[in-house]
């Protein structure tokens, strides 16, 4: 009983939720949460504060939006004392139709009871009173000797009944426990993948679909949300479909009504051949398509379909109706972040540098989103060549910066470009392009100017030590990941020198730079933490980790190398933004 009344609860979304049995002097609660002391403890309730009676009354359901408002009820002293202000209860009954009690739902608050919700607690009720007709005929089957041959009777009947009442509870249970499953599952969804993911598994039961599908609306087509983890060949077919196609889950967008196909003589007559081959191939035999309404527009359809033939009662439908209601809810939620996902990593990546063309070094670069979706962060590279040394002549040293300023949004991004432009005029306008001249100069800029400025970075110049001598690397690390250097001879050094991070309350600090040769055949790799930080993870074992690969692999081309760092085995995936310059001497 207690169960039922965490059901009422937890579906509803009441503080306050329980089962009655009504007495003459007293109201017996079986099943409850949320009741204060002295009521929890005794497990019951005076006359005098039992709506319960008026349900008893009538047989018939009672919603009270506002007790407080209404002339029945404004002077009960349930008001204050369970602080019930809206009141919802639905008759429990025996096999004989004679109510015993009712499933209560009680909110604090003034509450406009939804049809939906009513019919919820109703599904509750009924699988409540299932459960105490079979209390009571388990009772009668305890009578005595003297009555052995009617309680014998009473028991085949009893059985009957029992099997009947218990396949109505357990589809009322099935049907609540669904409602209970979405809302929970989909409140926090951060995708349409995920979405689509989640609804895989949310139904199941004896009833339960062979294929749940996820269609879009996007201006005169449905587009179809592929299962990103279960390959169905036919579904990836037929991704988009026009309003105007013969099948009916386009028919549900254009009618905006349920559309239900019970079985392959339906399909046959309604729609078109490309429906019919369609379903056909999934092995699909009944569909219920069901439009998903969002707060100003109808989004798309919901896509239900069994491999055999399956009846879809009132109270089935009903049921996945109001469950159409929350998916609705959690895809509006899901396209809002995608669309914001999309924009902020537009902008990221079109801050990211085209790297520029070296004839005497070979240079690539990777960026990597985070795995979390929702994670935008302040991640980048840069790569440009100084100006000549005479005017006309051949382009100047490389500058090469990797760099993340703190923060995982839209906010971090754009930072992340300002700290970038300045760097680069710091950098132009210090000639002979000392990093650690730059450096020090954006430090004094952060000081000064209101740019909410944190993070790490490495900031190097390469410039040609001289024929066949490979070139020459001077560099300056603001806090950062030591950047890894492998010599021809397979030997790799992370190079560990660096100064305190960037951040704007540090106001001005001396910087220093540092400088190797890179003979013919070296690999230079600079990242940023995403790369080596994992939870779960020690640091230092990820960089030996990506030292070792270094050592095997870095006399491969720079994109080669690249691709098997983003192919190494990540578990758990990135929780961060991922960037990765490598520049090899050849």
């Amino acid at each position: 009983m207690d169960r039922f009344a965490r059901l009422v609860s937890r579906l509803l979304r009441v503080p306050v939720a329980f089962v009655s049995l009504v007495e003459e002097d007293r109201q017996i609660l079986p099943g409850l949460i949320g009741l204060p002391e002295p009521w929890a403890q005794s497990r019951t309730l005076p006359p005098s504060h039992s709506l319960c009676r008026h349900v008893m009354a009538s047989g018939q359901p009672l919603a009270v939006p506002d007790t407080r408002a209404d002339d029945r009820f404004r002077t009960t002293p349930s008001i204050a004392d369970l602080g019930l202000i809206a009141f919802a209860g639905t008759p429990l009954t025996d096999a004989d139709g004679l109510v015993l009690g009712s499933l209560c739902a009680i909110d604090h608050a003034p509450r406009a009871w939804g049809d939906g919700e009513l019919s919820d607690l109703e599904d509750l009720a009924a699988a409540c009173s299932a459960e105490l007709r079979l209390r009571i005929l388990s009772a009668h089957g305890r009578s005595a000797q003297n009555v052995l041959e009617t309680a014998r009777a009473a028991a085949e009947r009893a059985r009957s009944d029992a099997q009947r009442l218990g396949q109505e509870a357990q589809a009322g249970l099935d049907h609540a426990e669904l409602l209970l499953r979405v809302s929970e599952e989909l409140a926090q969804t951060s995708g349409l993948d995920d979405v689509r993911r989640r609804l895989r598994d949310l139904f199941v039961g004896a009833g339960k679909p062979s294929y749940v599908g996820l269609l879009v609306a996007d201006e005169d087509e449905l587009h179809r949300v592929p299962d990103p983890d279960v390959v169905h060949s036919v579904e990836r077919e037929v991704l988009s479909l026009p309003m105007s196609a013969g099948f009916p889950s386009t028919r549900a967008m254009r009618e905006e009504r349920a559309v239900f196909v019970p079985d392959r003589e339906a399909l046959v007559a309604d729609y078109s051949p490309e429906a019919v081959r369609f379903s056909e191939r999934m092995g699909f035999t009944t569909v219920l398509c069901l439009p998903l309404w969002g707060s100003r527009t109808l989004l798309g359809v919901l896509a239900i379909c069994w491999a055999k033939q399956h009846e879809v009662g009132i109270t089935e439908r009903a049921t996945l109706t109001a469950a159409s209601g929350y998916i609705a809810q959690a895809v509006e939620r899901a396209l809002y972040l995608d669309e914001r996902i999309s924009v902020a990593r537009q902008l990221q990546e079109a801050l990211l540098t085209d790297l520029p063309v070296a004839d005497d070094v070979e240079i690539s670069a990777m960026y990597q989103p985070s795995a979390d979706g929702d994670m935008i962060g302040g991640d980048w590279y840069d790569a440009y060549h100084l100006p000549p040394a005479s005017p006309g002549g051949a382009p100047g040293a490389l500058m090469v910066t990797v760099g993340d300023i703190t923060g995982h949004d839209v906010q971090a991004a754009t930072v992340m470009g300002q700290i970038r432009s300045m760097l680069r005029q710091a950098t132009l306008d210090h000639p002979p392009y000392s990093p650690a001249t730059a450096l020090a100069a954006l430090d004094a800029a952060c000081s000064v100017l209101p740019i909410d400025a944190g993070g790490t970075l490495v900031h190097a110049r390469l410039e040609l030590a001289g024929a066949g001598a490979g070139w020459t690397l001077t560099w300056s690390n603001a806090g950062h990941p030591p950047p890894l250097l492998r010599t021809p001879d397979g030997r790799v050094t992370p190079l560990v020198e660096h100064d305190i991070l960037l951040h704007s309350a540090l106001g001005p600090f001396p910087r220093t730079e540092h400088r190797r040769n890179l003979p013919p055949g070296s690999t230079l790799l600079l990242y940023t933490d995403g790369l080596v930080e994992r939870r779960g993870h020690d640091i230092d074992a990820s960089i030996a980790q990506l030292v070792a690969l270094l050592t095997r692999h870095g006399d491969s081309p720079p994109a080669e190398l690249l691709r098997l760092i983003s192919s190494r085995p990540a578990d758990p995936g990135p929780g961060d933004d991922v960037v990765v310059l490598a520049l090899r001497v050849p």
